[in-house]
Order: structure tokens, then sequence, then C-alpha cells
């Protein structure tokens, strides 16, 4: 027995073999292959493009190690949720405080992950959330403080199962 408000639409297999004949043999096929293969090379990010990305927060101070705490899981099975923690020393106090915190990766579609201005009466300078990761990648938390200076922490995670694969839409 059918449903008859069902009986008369296509699958979704129907739809796409429909779509497949109409474009005229594959010539078209093959262009939109070539076309996705193109999108994912610009849609990858890399070390050079992580660098541009911490010299636009940092300009031309030094970012030093030390300072910021950046927890994360050394290997992670899927990088559609990978948690994350930055924890920065910093008294919070008026004259010493932490103004921002900064995340970018290496090998995303985009290196920004996120950044948080803070002020002195947020009390403690941390934050944690979830993040997407596209492959096997560093990680780099920055922190901008009061006095103008930045510091930093570095995560290399291992991911078996990457996110942001935008050549598949």
């Amino acid at each position: 027995m059918t449903d008859k408000r069902t009986e008369n639409l296509a699958t979704r297999r129907d739809v796409l073999a429909s779509a497949g004949s109409l474009v005229g043999g594959g010539l078209v096929s093959g262009l939109g292959l070539a076309t996705i293969s193109v999108a994912h090379a610009q849609a990858q990010s890399t070390p050079a493009a992580m660098a541009l990305a911490i010299h636009k927060i940092a300009g031309e101070a030094t970012v030093k190690p030390g300072k910021v705490k950046l927890d994360m899981p050394p290997l992670s099975e899927n990088g559609n949720s990978v948690s994350l923690t930055v924890t920065v020393d910093s008294p919070m106090t008026p004259a010493n405080h932490v103004k921002a915190i900064h995340v970018v990766t290496e090998k995303n579609p985009q290196p920004y992950v996120i950044s948080v201005r803070l002020g002195p009466r947020a009390g403690q300078a941390n934050i944690s959330t979830r993040m997407r990761l596209s492959d096997t990648q560093i990680v780099v938390a920055i922190a901008e403080l009061s006095d103008g200076s930045f510091w930093s922490d570095t995560r290399t995670v291992i991911v078996t199962l990457g996110a942001c694969l935008e050549e598949l839409i």
C-alpha cells in the first residue's frame, strides 16, 4: 500500500540521476570537479596565512611564549568538535589585565578561530569553547595584555577524521 501524498515524488537518487544526464555527457561534470578541487585548494589555510593572522593581531610586537595555557586534547578522533580552554596568568586589575584572547589555526579554511575581548571586571582570564579542525595541525592561543605585550601557547592536535571539508559541499 502506498501513501497517495508521496507516490508521485521523486527520490533523491532520481533527481541526481536526472541532473547528471542533463549536464551533457560528462564534460560539464568534469569541469565541476575541477572547480571543486580549486575551491578546496583555496579553502585551505597555510602556515603563512597563520603567520599573517598573528601579525595582524600583534602587529610589530613580539609574541612571547608563556603566561598562556592552551588546553586541548593531543588526539582528536573527530575534528567536528574539539574542546579547548585558554587560561592566562593575570591578576585582572585595572592596571594589569588581559585585553583579548585570540585563537588561530594553521590549516583550517580560515586561520581565525575566535577573538574575545576582556576587561579587568572579567575577574578571570579564561575561555572555553569547541572548534572544528580540518586536519592535524598547530593551534595557537595569543593573549594581549593591557601593557601592550603579547603572550602565547601552542599545541599540535592530531585529527583522525577531519572537519571543514568544504570540497564535499
